[in-house]
């Protein structure tokens, strides 16, 4: 019996290893401990579908091009021109983070789309899928809001973390 639970610990620790080795090279490769986000609603559609888990990259290890720029450069990100970008709306960490494309930089005054001055520098973002800029409702997305850089989709390997989501 002895043996038996030797050779378990054996296995479990070369797991754990294993697994820590694995976070190590990501973190390493993306600069972020926040690997991927799940898609959860329907707001960038159709370049990223309710389930897609994204990608991503440390925001200081990229340059942010948000949509003018990306048009001019012929830069495109998600089948659309700029970077989708994943922030803390009006800088919360309780809330839900959004992902959505950074549109155009904003400078402290500047008039933003709901028509009332900037409070402060930042992006104005939009869902693809939606009509209007966010920040018709929020404040403009400060660079230090901004929590991830969105680089890679992958169909449905978001569900599992909308089903915990929605369990707890």
């Amino acid at each position: 019996m002895k043996k038996v639970l030797v050779e378990a610990g054996k296995s479990l620790a070369e797991a754990l290893i294993i697994v820590a080795i694995i976070i190590l090279i990501v973190y390493a490769a993306t600069g972020t401990w926040h690997v991927g986000f799940a898609v959860e609603s329907g707001s960038m559609e159709p370049n990223m579908q309710v389930s897609d888990l994204i990608l991503v990259q440390a925001p200081d290890r990229t340059n942010i091009t948000a949509y003018e720029e990306g048009k001019m450069l012929n830069y495109t990100s998600f089948n659309n021109y700029g970077d989708v970008i994943i922030y803390r709306p009006n800088g919360l960490s309780s809330v839900t983070p959004i992902i959505h494309r950074a549109m155009y930089w904003v400078e402290e005054g500047e008039e933003m789309p709901n028509g009332k001055p900037a409070p402060h520098a930042g992006y104005i973002t939009k869902g693809d899928n939606n009509p209007r800029p966010d920040q018709t409702r929020l404040e403009p997305v400060k660079r230090e809001w901004v929590i991830a850089v969105a680089k890679v989709g992958v169909p449905y390997l978001g569900y599992p973390s909308i089903i915990l989501k929605n369990v707890f």
